[in-house]
């Protein structure tokens, strides 16, 4: 009987699985609907109808280009980069066992801003600024594994490796600022660093999004080992386990995903610790449940964010800057609550 109970109670719902889809869904819509040039939401739906359907009707030209050339991309790279942050800092915070463990726990964040500096002051373009961040994010956690290869490699120590490779790079950044034009490559990295959207078009995307999809996919596979090893390796082990093996597939996969979203966005913080904590409260530790709970709220609150950040004000507000000012309050409600813990309902 008890058996049967845990079983059952192992996936989503029906309802709760459809609401998790919709979300996303209703956000998005929402989100192509705002900005200085209002769209009605009906005319978005007739929009993006009319490309899916192949025919005219009759939706406004002017409209369907804003939408389709500007707010859809911007919105995609919301959802990917929100999914990929909160996903991340879920399977991280189980891993290691701790409710602060976030994406750029093993210093990708910093190792891609480098990369992304020293990929603006070599005057390299959009894409090779890409490049650089994914290349130097890799990088970054490679070192943290190659510190603690010679020792007795632990989590405590994969953690405090990953904290001096991300103070190192970070202190290569500052040296990057403090040699970089001040008048032109100065202000295109600091701007940068602090996150946004605003550039991110389908030739970006197209780039990411395969390696993304590959590696969030073997994440979700490997959900009910995640599980296994959030119980700790001798636990693990007599599951059947090879805890080394997962544990650096999960790692690497995190890493990757992470990489790829800092490249597109720039280093935005916070979403990978509020939001699977937030996740955590509404559908428990379970990690066949919390990683798609983890995706669609991540979907959903970046959006939101993107859209606070190009609407409040005349001029954009970094959305780095917005998730900081927000997550901050949250994550102490967190604590006020108790929840904060990778293990709470």
């Amino acid at each position: 009987m008890r058996a049967a109970k845990a079983k059952a109670g192992s996936g989503l719902d029906a309802v709760t699985a459809a609401a998790l889809v919709a979300l996303p869904l209703v956000f998005a819509t929402g989100s192509l609907a705002l900005g200085a040039y209002a769209v009605d939401p009906i005319e978005v739906c007739r929009i993006l109808l009319a490309r899916i359907v192949g025919r005219d009707l009759g939706a406004d030209a002017m409209a369907a280009n804003l939408v389709w050339e500007v707010r859809v991309p911007r919105v995609l790279a919301a959802a990917v980069v929100g999914a990929g942050l909160s996903v991340t800092g879920a399977m991280f915070q189980g891993l290691f066992k701790n409710p602060l463990a976030a994406p750029d726990t093993l210093g990708v964040s910093n190792g891609a801003g480098f990369g992304a500096a020293l990929a603006i002051v070599a005057g390299l373009s959009g894409f090779g600024t890409q490049v650089g961040a994914i290349a130097f994010g890799l990088a970054a956690v490679a070192l943290a594994f190659a510190i603690v290869a010679r020792g007795r490699a632990s989590t405590v120590t994969l953690i405090l490796s990953g904290m001096l490779v991300g103070s190192l790079f970070s202190s290569l950044v500052s040296l990057l600022k403090f040699v970089a034009d001040p008048t032109e490559k100065l202000p295109q990295i600091v701007y940068w660093l602090m996150g946004s959207l605003s550039g991110v078009g389908y030739d970006a995307l197209s780039g990411v999004l395969p390696p993304y999809l590959a590696f969030m996919g073997v994440l979700f596979l490997f959900r009910w080992r995640a599980n296994v090893l959030s119980m700790g390796d001798a636990e693990a082990r007599s599951f059947g386990i090879d805890v080394a093996r997962d544990r650096g597939i999960i790692i690497a996969s995190c890493s990757v995903v992470t990489a790829l979203t800092v490249s597109l966005s720039g280093i935005i913080g916070w979403v990978g610790i509020v939001v699977p904590h937030l996740a955590r409260m509404l559908v428990g530790p379970d990690f066949r449940r919390l990683l798609p709970a983890s995706a669609s709220l991540g979907m959903c609150y970046l959006i939101a964010i993107d859209d606070l950040c190009r609407t409040v004000s005349a001029f954009e507000i970094p959305i780095g800057v917005i998730t900081g000012i927000i997550g901050a309050p949250m994550f102490l409600y967190f604590i006020y609550r108790r929840k904060v813990a990778w293990w709470c309902a």
